[in-house]
């Protein structure tokens, strides 16, 4: 048998060591979502519908990519570096092209702070966001969000920092990217004062932003029922085959009609009993009762009550 030369061993290990190492510190956030293609250029990957917390380390939205002939585009990177890095590696497995542009849909964290990943890997990368959400995030709402993800992960996003969108988009706005145009939709309020929706339009591909969701229960307290139907209504019109909604599964238009029945319900129904001088505890039974349908949403029992207020407030103030 061949003998080995004691420093080349002592050198092959350290090597094996080394790349071990690195593999422990590779990014395991997004190991059990795939990346799944959603269109002919897109891919989504689907995220948990928990809210952020120390086990799922702050990723619960839906990232988008759009692969096309020379870049790649993202939508929505997520909820901290981490989140972000991890996407980069769904990216890269997918292809090497560079990422040259970012779209944000809305102010809430959970969404944008992975820009920061995108950023550092990619230092002229440009970044887009409705004019609202980038006036807010300079405002405090970008520190308010980091330290809120730090405290529901239980410290599993530090380290995170706001990279906030420099260009600002404007209503019915294209920007064409290689072989792709991505349509601007924004929206005065709806789910935030902040909501920009995305069209992309040789794959018929939408993605809303948290305007729509699906198979998991909304936060409304910084948007508007009626702003939030306006917008389901404004993406109906649009020649789509496929949604992406901010949190759940992907679909086609009934998605869209889904969820504008889902606001609509609450929001009618609460606003006629506000009318008729109900009180709160008489109005949930009877929202619960024609909610059944969403009754297996998630976080359905949790979030109802909540609701309810938010639209007897709205019809109050309307």
């Amino acid at each position: 048998m061949k003998k080995r030369n004691p420093a080349f061993l002592l050198i092959s290990l350290l090597f094996i060591s080394l790349n071990s190492a690195f593999a422990k510190k590779a990014p395991d956030i997004m190991n059990a979502f795939k990346a799944e293609k959603v269109s002919e250029h897109g891919w989504v990957v689907f995220g948990p519908l928990d809210v952020p917390n120390a086990k799922n380390k702050g990723f619960m939205n839906n990232p988008g990519f759009i692969i096309a002939d020379k870049s790649v585009i993202v939508i929505d990177p997520g909820s901290t570096v981490h989140v972000g890095n991890a996407l980069l590696d769904k990216i890269r497995k997918k292809t090497n092209l560079p990422i040259t542009h970012v779209f944000n849909t809305h102010i809430h964290g959970d969404h944008w702070l992975g820009n920061q990943a995108i950023a550092d890997a990619y230092p002229d990368v440009k970044i887009y966001a409705h004019p609202e959400m980038i006036k807010q995030a300079k405002g405090g709402e970008a520190d308010s969000w980091i330290k809120l993800l730090e405290t529901m992960t239980e410290g599993a996003s530090k380290g995170t920092k706001a990279v906030i969108p420099s260009i600002a988009l404007e209503n019915g706005q294209q920007v064409k990217i290689d072989n792709i145009t991505i349509k601007t939709h924004l929206m005065d309020i709806a789910h935030t004062t902040t909501d920009a929706m995305f069209e992309i339009i040789e794959d018929k591909l939408f993605f809303t932003g948290d305007n729509a969701f699906n198979n998991r229960m909304p936060r409304l307290d910084d948007g508007s029922f009626k702003g939030n139907i306006a917008a389901m209504d404004l993406a109906l019109e649009l020649p789509l085959e496929t949604v992406i909604p901010g949190h759940g599964p992907k679909g086609g238009k009934e998605i869209l009609t889904n969820f504008r029945a889902f606001l609509n319900t609450i929001y009618d129904t609460s606003k006629t009993m506000y009318e008729d001088d109900k009180e709160a505890f008489e109005m949930k039974p009877i929202v619960v009762k024609k909610m059944a349908k969403y009754a297996s949403w998630n976080n359905f029992d949790d979030s109802i009550g909540k609701l309810i207020s938010l639209a007897v407030l709205e019809a109050e103030n309307e």
